[in-house]
């Protein structure tokens, strides 16, 4: 593979990586709501669902082409009515200290992922884009999905300590911030459904 074609999947990977989407926006959420020791089971549950979509991207992408199309369509709905229910979930919130147990589970991090279909746009299209034309074989396509999602860890780690940094002006400015997040995720859902 060229070393041009190289950097052009990893700057499209980084870029889409730190963009806001669902997690990152959901993880900023959870941070600044619960803290980082409460909110971990979310954050891991999200690192796990990115791997597990970025694996079944690297299979569609070399056994199921034909029927993704259809496969996309149907997530392209599910996702951005699950990403509506969090922009909801998000604008209404407030700082509890007894909330977070109970929502920053494991379960609803990694559900996220799978309804996210930024992430799953995002790992189809980085290897028909990028590495199809130079492999098809599943070893190959399942190494670039790690580094895509691997990619997206440390994105989502990131806005993860962005939230850790502002969680004090949280408490005092949560509803603004709250709604400023929440149109964010409107924004995702609009891209989405418009795409």
């Amino acid at each position: 593979m060229p070393i041009q074609t190289l950097m052009s999947f990893l700057v499209y990977c980084v870029i889409n990586a730190f963009t806001p989407g669902p997690g990152n926006i959901l993880a900023l959420n959870t941070v600044t709501n619960y803290g980082w020791r409460r909110g971990k089971p979310l954050f891991f549950g999200i690192f796990a669902g990115y791997y597990a979509v970025q694996l079944l991207c690297a299979l569609f992408v070399y056994g199921v082409s034909t029927f993704l199309p259809r496969v996309l369509d149907v997530m392209k709905y599910a996702g951005a009515a699950y990403i509506l229910w969090l922009a909801v979930h998000i604008a209404i919130s407030k700082p509890d200290a007894d909330a977070g147990e109970k929502s920053a589970s494991f379960l609803k991090g990694f559900m996220l992922q799978f309804v996210n279909v930024k992430i799953w746009l995002f790992g189809i299209t980085a290897l028909t884009g990028y590495i199809t034309a130079h492999t098809t074989a599943l070893g190959a396509l399942v190494f670039f999905e790690i580094v895509i999602a691997t990619l997206g860890t440390i994105a989502t780690l990131t806005w993860i300590g962005a939230g850790m940094a502002i969680q004090r002006v949280y408490v005092k400015h949560y509803r603004v911030i709250n709604v400023v997040l929440a149109l964010t995720l409107l924004e995702c859902v609009y891209s989405i459904l418009v795409s």
